[in-house]
Order: C-alpha cells, then sequence, then structure tokens
C-alpha cells in the first residue's frame, strides 16, 4: 500500500500516516496498548538471513531497520514503525521454526537454561531519518521433559517463532524467571515503542 491509500475522510490531518511494517496480529495488539491503531500494514518481505559472524543483538537491530526501510518503498510519505525480535543463545541465533524438527531443537536447546531476546525496534520518518531502540529480556526456562516437548510441538504454537516457542502461550508455563521487557520477547517492546512514537508526535494512550 502507500499513503496515499490512507482514507482521510476529509479531514486535514498534517501528521503523516502510520504504517506498520508487519502483518502480525500480535504487534498490531500490542500497539493497540498504547492507544494506538496503525493507518495501514505493509510487510516488508526481506532477506533475513544472519550475515556471517553476526550477534543477535546486532542482528535484530539490522532486520528492524531494513524492514523499516523495505516498507518506505511501499508507503511513501508515511511513518512506518518496523520490529524484529531474535532469540540468542549465548552467541548464536535461534531460527524461526518453521518445521517441527527446528522448533523441537529450538526448545531442547533453551531447556534448564538462560537465553536472551532482543526487540529491536526502528521508526522511519519520510524525510529519511531513521531511530531506533532495542529491548533485552533475560527469559529462564524450566528443565523440559521430551513428553513436554512433545506436547508444545504438536500444539502448534511454535510455528513462525523466533527461538521456536511464543512466549503468551502456553511456553510461558515454561519461563521461570524473566527480566526485562515481556512485551518485547512477544514481539514489540512497549516501553522503547512508546518513546519513539511519542517522540514523533504520534498521540498515544
Amino acid at each position: 500500500m502507500t499513503a496515499s491509500d490512507v482514507p482521510t475522510n476529509g479531514v486535514a490531518d498534517p501528521r503523516p500516516p502510520l504504517i506498520l511494517a508487519s502483518a502480525s496480529p500480535r504487534r498490531r495488539d500490542l500497539l493497540a496498548r498504547l492507544g494506538v491503531v496503525a493507518d495501514g500494514v505493509a510487510p516488508a518481505d526481506i532477506d533475513e538471513s544472519p550475515l556471517p559472524g553476526e550477534l543477535p543483538r546486532a542482528h535484530a537491530v539490522r532486520l528492524a531497520a531494513a524492514k523499516a526501510r523495505a516498507a518506505a518503498a511501499l508507503a511513501p510519505g508515511a511513518l512506518i514503525l518496523a520490529g524484529d525480535t531474535v532469540v540468542g543463545a549465548g552467541r548464536r541465533i535461534l531460527p524461526k521454526a518453521e518445521d517441527e524438527a527446528t522448533a523441537r531443537a529450538c526448545l531442547a536447546l533453551l531447556s534448564g537454561r538462560r537465553h536472551r531476546v532482543f526487540s529491536a525496534v526502528a521508526l522511519l520518518y519520510p524525510d529519511g531519518t531513521l531511530r531506533e531502540a532495542l529491548s533485552e529480556t533475560i527469559v529462564r526456562f524450566k528443565r523440559l521433559s521430551d513428553a513436554e516437548i512433545e506436547a508444545y510441538i504438536a500444539g502448534g504454537e511454535w510455528h513462525g517463532k523466533a527461538g521456536g516457542y511464543a512466549i503468551q502461550g502456553a511456553a510461558e508455563g515454561f519461563c521461570g524467571w524473566l527480566a526485562g521487557s515481556h512485551s518485547g520477547v512477544v514481539g514489540l517492546p512497549l516501553f522503547e515503542t512508546r518513546r519513539l512514537l511519542q517522540a514523533a508526535g504520534v498521540p498515544l494512550a
């Protein structure tokens, strides 16, 4: 979509439309908690493969910025909000699980240990100015039995999720301890997002 596709209802508004560079219902729901409804969505189709030697933190920041720029090409003149969430185990970037084998391997790796979730937010202004923020959350999983992993796999919540789990679902029962942003683990850190939007003059709840 483009910024011109956003209806104005005949009312002049000096603010550019806010476009969310994601089709994720999770991010839309989280944004709504701030009292913000995006004027449109422009899902960014980019290569999310890690660069050689890239660490989880840098990967999240780079992808959020890349998504914002890709969406800007679809909605020129808009204010673009993009985010990316990466699960890291040490220096290792865990994939988004697209099959059961990947999800199972991720859960086995995270079982009984701490890991970090990096959730980056990028806000791209119509003039090309880019503002970024990052939340870092430490999550500790209980030791998972084979039966628990298989039950979670059967539930299907893992599909398309970084690290093979969704904290807002059954996997929250695996989380014995969390330090940081729960919303960041879900997919959009609200504290950081609020600050970026407030600085851009977007009305908030």
